[in-house]
């Protein structure tokens, strides 16, 4: 690992001690787990540039450590450390850069925007989020075991990681219809290039993200441990390409995840199967 990667890991790490710390001392928090499917997607805003568009949806993990402190039997407020998978793909025809030395290839002025292929290509990035989020719940029915909620709130996000997969081998054409192939000198007849390739492309990114996640869920309640179901998203407001010409693209993903979590108690009304009152 990076040690600017260490670095970004270690002082998310010392907020959780530290609210772990807080846990034990003022016993008014939940902690946990959880985990799941993050299906993320690269969406392209109001640009009309053939570089952004096309993505769709791939699959990817998502974990996340959470605290929740509660402020009221109705309201509580719940920071996560959470590695979410990023991206997306397109398959068949896509856009391309023209390179630089391709530019020799054309009469003075009449190199095209961009040159055209057939090939699979997936973005994938990988980042640490930081979520603070708002959350409301209430139990449903009498007694109290089965609890609904939604949050909400703003995240910054950190890049660990980002590569393009591209795979197959195509005819550059110069048209977007695809009718006028590319002859690259010397040869005098078009021919396939491969493209077959990994390509580290962090340094193409910036390495922050900020945006907005919510989620709603259910979760059942024994005693001080509840597990629960929740699916829900998040949508990074920051362009992730410092340069243009590579793309204006932002990151987004929907998220399904299961978990488990253990308050701490402090006031509030009973879970079921407690003595003492235990507030989730």
């Amino acid at each position: 690992m990076r040690k600017s990667n260490a670095a970004v890991l270690f002082i998310p790490f010392c907020i959780l001690l530290v609210l772990g710390v807080s846990v034990s001392e003022a016993q008014t928090f939940t902690v946990g787990v959880k985990g799941g499917l993050s299906i993320p997607n690269l969406t392209s805003g109001s640009t009309n540039n053939p570089l952004n568009s096309g993505y769709k949806s791939g699959l990817g993990p998502d974990a996340a450590l959470f605290g929740e402190y509660h402020v009221s039997d109705l309201f509580s407020v719940e920071l996560s450390l959470e590695y979410s998978a990023q991206g997306g793909k397109k398959n068949g025809k896509q856009a391309l850069p023209v390179p630089a030395s391709f530019a020799q290839f054309f009469p003075p002025g009449m190199a095209p925007q961009y040159l055209w292929a057939n090939f699979d290509a997936s973005a994938e990035f990988n980042y640490l989020l930081i979520p603070v989020l708002g959350k409301f719940g209430f139990d449903l029915g009498s007694s109290g075991a089965w609890r609904l909620y939604v949050d909400a709130g703003p995240f910054i996000g950190f890049l660990l990681s980002a590569k393009t997969i591209t795979k197959g081998s195509s005819y550059l054409y110069i048209d977007e219809a695809q009718t006028q192939p590319l002859i690259i000198p010397p040869a005098t007849t078009p021919s396939t290039i491969p493209f077959d390739a990994t390509t580290d492309i962090k340094s193409q990114l910036y390495s922050t993200n900020y945006g907005v996640a919510g989620n709603i869920g259910i979760a059942y309640r024994f005693g001080p441990h509840q597990v629960f179901l929740e699916g829900g998203g998040n949508y990074g407001f920051q362009v992730l390409q410092k340069h243009p010409e590579d793309g204006q693209n932002h990151a987004g993903a929907a998220v399904v995840r299961i978990g488990y979590a253990y308050s701490f108690g402090g006031g509030g009304k009973a879970a079921p199967g407690t003595k003492e009152p235990t507030k989730f």
